[in-house]
Order: structure tokens, then sequence, then C-alpha cells
């Protein structure tokens, strides 16, 4: 004979369940958020040199397209060789020498969950991980009874962080 269970009982059954097998995404989620904070920043980067042939000629704004640089700026022209920040161009030959700096092959692999777009694998491990995160939020109402002073509270923590988040979204 089967049970009957309150939809409280299955909600927290598959709060649980969802929960741990959702830890270890969590947690690389969570920790390659935290670098990609720092992404402006030399944080745990390496130094790469790296040696390009390049078309011949190029001018600065080529140059940086080409380099795929952000906020490219050549120093200095001397003869044939353009010199920016970590590197130089030889205009004549189109070798280009810079060293770029990168974050650790484990760590850059971990920030790319997050920029996954819909030609990625990752594209499904994220509409998942979204779709678990939004039913913890809506679970997370089933845990407590309504009339509960737990459930009560719960509420106003609730209120707290659509608001905080609100402030930090509009100032």
């Amino acid at each position: 004979m089967a049970k009957n269970k309150s939809s409280n009982v299955s909600m927290r059954v598959l709060h649980r369940y969802l929960g741990f097998f959702l830890a270890g995404i969590m947690a690389i989620y969570s920790i390659s958020g935290i670098i990609l904070i720092f992404r402006s920043t030399d944080f745990l980067k390496k130094e790469v040199p790296v040696e390009k042939m390049l078309k011949p000629g190029l001018n600065a704004e080529d140059l940086g397209k080409e380099l795929k640089m952000r906020e490219f700026k050549v120093e200095k022209t001397e003869g044939n060789m353009m010199t920016f920040k970590d590197g130089s161009y030889n205009t004549a030959t189109g070798e280009a020498k810079f060293v770029t700096k990168e974050l650790p092959t484990l760590i850059n692999k971990m920030t790319k969950i997050h920029k996954a777009t819909t030609k990625d694998p990752f594209f499904y491990l994220n509409i998942f991980f979204g779709l678990s995160l939004l039913f913890f939020v809506i679970s997370t109402f089933w845990m407590f009874r309504p009339e509960t002073k737990i459930f009560k509270k719960g509420l106003y923590f609730t209120l707290g962080g659509v608001l905080l988040t609100l402030f930090l979204l509009l100032f």
C-alpha cells in the first residue's frame, strides 16, 4: 500500500536530494564566480609568451583587432617596430611578440562555465542549474507551514534579499 505524502514532504525530499546532487556544481560555480570578479586583475594569472605571424604593414587599430587586445595602444614606433604594452610588432615581417596573462588551465575551464552560449555544451548545464536554483527558491516556501513563526520570519528575510539585490542593481 502506497503512502500518500503531503506536498510539503514531497517538496522537502526533492529539495534535499537535488541539493545533494547539485552541491558539487554549486561549489564549482561559486569558486569560479568569485575568481571572475578579479578578471580585470592579475590575480592567479601566469604570464604566457606568444609569437604570432600577422599580415605585414598593419596600422595600430588593425593590430589591436588582430591581437584581440582590449584598450590596445601603441606606445612608440621606431622604424619597422611598433611597441605596445607587453609586446612588439614588426611592420615589415608581420611578426608579433607579446606576453598574455592567463589563468591556470583548470581554473580557466571552470570560468568558461559562466560564459557559455547556446553553442557550448555547458549551455545545457547552465539551463539545468538555473532551473534547479529556481526550484530551490520555490520549494523553500514548502519547508515550513505558512502559519508558523519561522515561515513568516522567512518571508521577511526573502523580502530583505530582494530589496538588497534591487538596491545594488539600481544604485
